[in-house]
């Protein structure tokens, strides 16, 4: 009895074609497979046989001798219709067989039994089957049946890893025109970090040939300065899993050096195994030289300015000379310009000779700094910074330095900083959206009271904080000291907006 099929012709063919098996070349996996069905069933004929559109065809055969035959023919066309098997015990009995000439001819076929290869989507594809020219009418064994149904899963099997073998064929070859046809040298490493792949610009950059930069003979085209650093880079992200990022010097095929950026990442199974390593190179040489002009030309530029607050502060000296009732006011003035010349000294471009320390780059040691001249004894500091430092750039140097320039200034000459023993707190600290500082002056002359005379530092710094930073000044004049509160947006003190958490 026959059961109504849930695919089409057309379900069918595309699955069939979709194996990419039709007309290949013999394999020894499938022939190994009719050999053992014809000796497990002792028979003449076992066959893989898949049914084209007007064709059988046969993958795998013994006994018969063809590659193919007309559709007509077939007896396997019926066993589509089947649930899973065809059995004939004897075609020449069988109405659907009866006139076959594969059937009709002397020493035709008289037995038949044949197993369905289903596809993905359950349509069928072909059998596994056997043929004999002498009726069985006692069909096969039950051994005989189940091995012929392993032996058709096996079938399957083979066409399924070969199709995942053509898939990953097809996705190996547009990676490799995708890697090809980008403009960075691309790389791969198993999980161990041996490389074992390099795209067409890697050879084209270095001149090598395939093969010859595998495992790790890349390590000879690094500058002889870079290549420790490079592998201890590349070893800590081995043992970490951590992102490789370098910059080396990588020799180019004409013998030359040229910066390189190095970059990879990590390829992690679902249970986050690392099974793969990809990578890239990026010249960027070109880059570099670009930045060394400009660092050239600022570096330039700022030794000009620095220059021009050396000029200024001699022409307010010698002018002063000539004016001694103008002495005090030269005198602040020139303090002034010298807070200035020191912010931009901290702010500056710098070689790596003249570069500060690391963190140098913070609000905490721009003002360790600046009230370096108000030490104590043995140079023990006098104004104690504590708080959350904050990223510093020169966008707010100078604003800053007028401010806290006129805080000790006055401090030294008027408040806690005027006695032996006195001290100033600054506490820094960030608040949500806002970057808040308090100046108190401990030790000093008693305060009194605010003065009723503004002077024009008072102003100076006032402006700096209120029109320069976009803050809020206050002044509290308490009788322990001077406290004044500078309350800023948390991104006046740097564009980066990032704020660093001191210990």
């Amino acid at each position: 009895m026959t059961k109504t099929p849930n695919w089409t012709e057309a379900d069918r063919l595309k699955a069939l074609r979709a194996t990419g098996i039709l007309d290949t070349d013999r394999e020894q996996a499938f022939d190994d497979i009719v050999e053992l069905a014809a000796s497990l069933c002792d028979v003449p004929v076992a066959v893989v046989n898949l049914i084209d559109a007007e064709r059988q065809w046969f993958k795998a055969e013994v006994g018969l001798g063809v590659r193919e035959t007309p559709l007509e023919t077939s007896f396997c066309r019926h066993a589509l219709l089947e649930s899973d098997r065809l059995v004939v015990p004897d075609a020449r009995e069988d109405a659907r067989f009866a006139c076959n000439p594969l059937v009709t001819a002397e020493g035709g076929f008289r037995f038949y039994a044949g197993v369905l290869l289903r596809g993905e989507n359950g349509a069928p594809l072909g059998t596994l089957c056997v043929l004999d020219v002498v009726p069985r009418p006692e069909g096969l064994t039950p051994l005989q049946s189940r091995a012929l149904e392993v032996m058709a899963s096996q079938v399957m099997t083979l066409l399924d890893l070969r199709r995942g073998l053509a898939r990953e064929r097809a996705s190996n070859a547009r990676f490799d025109a995708l890697a090809d046809s980008m403009p960075q040298m691309v790389w791969s490493t198993r999980a161990d970090g041996f490389h074992d792949y390099f795209n067409a610009r890697w050879h084209e950059f270095t001149g090598t040939t395939p093969g010859s930069t595998d495992g790790a003979g890349w390590n000879d085209l690094f500058h002889p300065e870079d290549r420790e650093r490079a592998w201890s880079v590349w070893r800590h992200s081995l043992a970490t899993g951590d992102p490789y990022e370098i910059e080396y010097r990588l020799r180019r095929h004409d013998g030359l050096y040229r910066w390189t950026l190095g970059r990879a990442t990590a390829v992690r199974d679902d249970e986050g195994e690392i099974v793969r390593w990809f990578g890239t190179c990026t010249d960027i040489d070109d880059l570099k030289q670009i930045e060394r002009g400009k660092e050239l030309v600022s570096q330039e530029l700022s030794h000009r300015i620095k220059n021009i607050f050396a000029v200024v502060s001699a022409l307010v000296a010698l002018s002063a000379r000539q004016h001694p009732e103008a002495k005090a006011f030269s005198q602040s003035l020139r303090t002034r310009i010298n807070a200035l010349a020191r912010a931009h000294e901290f702010v500056r471009p710098h070689t790596e000779i003249s570069a500060p320390s690391v963190g140098a780059m913070t609000l905490h040691a721009f003002l360790e700094a600046m009230f370096r001249p108000y030490a104590g004894v043995q140079g023990a500091p006098r104004v104690l910074l504590s708080g959350d430092d904050a990223v510093f750039d020169d966008q707010a140097a100078t604003s800053v330095a007028l401010l806290f320039h006129e805080m000790a200034t006055n401090a030294a000459k008027y408040g806690a900083l005027s006695e032996p023993d006195g001290w100033v707190t600054l506490e820094t600290r960030k608040a949500d959206d806002r970057f808040i500082l308090v100046w108190r002056e401990h030790g000093g002359p008693r305060v009194t009271g605010q003065p009723t005379r503004v002077g024009f530092g008072t102003t100076l710094s006032t402006l700096s904080v209120e029109g320069q930073l976009g803050g809020r000044l206050e002044r509290l004049w308490l009788e322990g000291g001077l406290v004044v509160k500078a309350d800023l947006p948390a991104t006046a003190l740097s564009r980066r907006r990032a704020a660093l958490k001191t210990a």
